[in-house]
């Protein structure tokens, strides 16, 4: 038997531990993936044709890729939805299954080392990340070779969204002077529209809205001001297990206000960040089709969650309505087609799984998350047909949702017994989940709207009880398969101890299985 030499054997060993030797000029696509922080997909021409914002690249944008119509994030334990949120799309893992939250051992140990910067680096592509800072996930963030956080939410160029683009400029820019050819994967994250949505001089006055800071009186009307959405309230109906949370009482220039006045200001506030980050993208990809690096990128657009902002009365992200549980979301790319709308019913925990799916990647046997490029390629419609929603930041067990086809439903409770509430809607016919108090004269002649008579609540309805059932089990069932830790007084405990209200996690009478 032929014996190597040790020297050999430690080269040999070396060999195949390091990735693989990639050519001079590696032709594999680069991922350009933009993420800004509480923007509602109704803030968009290309989802609401009535708004008024205008974003010319997005448009630009989502006329050369795919929309996709039914994207979600799966939800919160937490007032700050940012946190899991932004753990899923780096994880590509279930909302129960997070390295943070109620149960932390259904999460595998170093889990970090499977998150989107430390798989693309491995993989050899060059890695950046520019985004906000805090309520992130900071191991993962840590994992890209050039990492700079700062959140940003001023109305200047060095305050503003523009301080972010000006890092990705400076990664292509030294890009292009040292011809560095292997592919990129940047993360191009904004801290607007969250509030405080201090805007630029320019597009605040485009949009007749002003940085009110005066909690004793109302900002100055403007008709240059975003209408009302259709779905506006001037308070929501009933207590959602978490009324108190700091984005419903202490946003800056809202506070407890649902006024139009004070509404519409923020909506223009609002909408002067979000044509800014328009702006900023446009800069990112003008630089891009100078350097000749357009064509081969992979351009992926979302948000963290939606924003209510006067719809419903709410005005934050700890609901389960459709404009705060679903999220904008356009690919453009190599070999996808231009012009197309999917519905896809994807989460953002699909990102990962999907990135690693463009760019040729394997995708880790941690991730639970479920490629959607046979959907952005037209192959198939949807990835799945069942959607779930938790938020439980507040009361316990809080709200849940589930939607399959055109059901939706959503239920609120609380261990006190002072939230008990369930809605069932039929999105087809009540797409706005417009409610009786919409019905209200005062908030007709606000909003323009008037509901018809299905357009309401259904979940009280005789005619829908079959309907109010099925969409029950179906809750029950998603609750069960995804490992979510608390159960409503109608649903069986399934052998979980209920935690006290207030408590931070569930005591488990038996430990769960985590199910994929």
């Amino acid at each position: 038997m032929t014996v190597m030499k040790p020297t050999l054997v430690a080269l040999s060993l070396a060999a195949c531990l390091l990735p693989p030797l990639l050519a001079k000029d590696d032709s594999r696509p680069n991922v350009l993936f933009i993420l800004t922080d509480d923007q509602s997909p109704f803030d968009f021409k290309f989802y609401n044709p009535q708004s008024t914002l205008d974003t010319p690249r997005l448009d630009q944008l989502a006329s050369e890729g795919v929309i996709v119509d039914g994207a979600y994030h799966m939800g919160s334990f937490s007032g700050a939805v940012c946190t899991p949120s932004r753990h899923m799309i780096m994880t590509g893992r279930t909302l129960w299954h997070l390295p943070v939250g109620p149960d932390q051992g259904l999460c595998p140990p170093k889990i970090e080392e499977q998150t989107t910067g430390a798989i693309f680096k491995r993989a050899g592509f060059a890695t950046m990340r520019t985004c906000k800072k805090g309520n992130s996930y900071a191991a993962a963030n840590k994992q890209f070779e050039i990492v700079h956080d700062a959140t940003k939410r001023g109305g200047t160029a060095e305050t503003g969204s523009a301080w972010h683009a000006d890092q990705v400029l400076d990664f292509l820019s030294t890009r292009e002077k040292t011809a560095d050819k292997k592919p990129f994967f940047i993360h191009f994250g904004f801290s607007h529209p969250h509030d405080t949505r201090d805007g630029t001089t320019e597009l605040l006055e485009k949009y007749g809205a002003t940085n009110h800071k005066d909690r004793n009186a109302l900002p100055a009307a403007n008709p240059r001001q975003p209408a009302l959405p259709p779905n506006y309230l001037s308070a929501h109906p009933f207590d959602n297990t978490h009324m108190n949370v700091r984005d419903e009482v202490a946003v800056s220039g809202v506070w407890d206000n649902r006024d139009p006045q004070t509404i519409r200001n923020e909506l223009g506030r609002e909408y002067a960040c979000s044509e800014n980050i328009d702006i900023q993208i446009g800069r990112v990809l003008d630089k891009l089709e100078a350097m000749g690096e357009l064509e081969n990128t992979y351009i992926i657009y979302t948000a963290d969650h939606g924003i209510a902002i006067g719809r419903h009365g709410l005005q934050g992200k700890q609901n389960l309505y459709e404009h705060t549980w679903r999220v904008p979301m356009i690919v453009k790319g190599p070999g996808i087609p231009a012009g197309k709308r999917v519905t896809g019913n994807v989460y953002l925990l699909d990102l990962l799984p999907t990135f690693c799916d463009l760019a040729g990647v394997q995708i880790p046997e941690t991730v639970e998350g479920t490629s959607f490029k046979p959907v952005i390629s037209g192959e198939k419609p949807i990835i799945r047909d069942t959607l779930y929603g938790a938020y439980c930041g507040g009361a316990k067990p809080g709200m849940r949702s589930v939607k399959q086809g055109d059901w939706k439903l959503i239920k609120y409770e609380s261990a006190d017994g002072k939230a008990h509430t369930t809605q069932l809607f039929n999105l087809a016919d009540n797409p706005n989940e417009l409610l009786t108090e919409h019905l209200d004269p005062k908030i007709i002649e606000a909003t323009g709207i008037q509901p018809t008579p299905s357009q309401r609540n259904l979940a009280e309805d005789p005619a829908h009880a079959g309907d109010l059932k099925r969409m029950e089990a179906l809750l029950l069932s998603e609750m069960r398969r995804l490992n979510d830790p608390w159960r409503f007084s109608n649903q069986p405990d399934d052998g979980l101890a209920m935690p006290e209200q207030g408590a931070k996690k569930p005591r488990r009478k038996k430990k769960q299985k985590a199910i994929k």
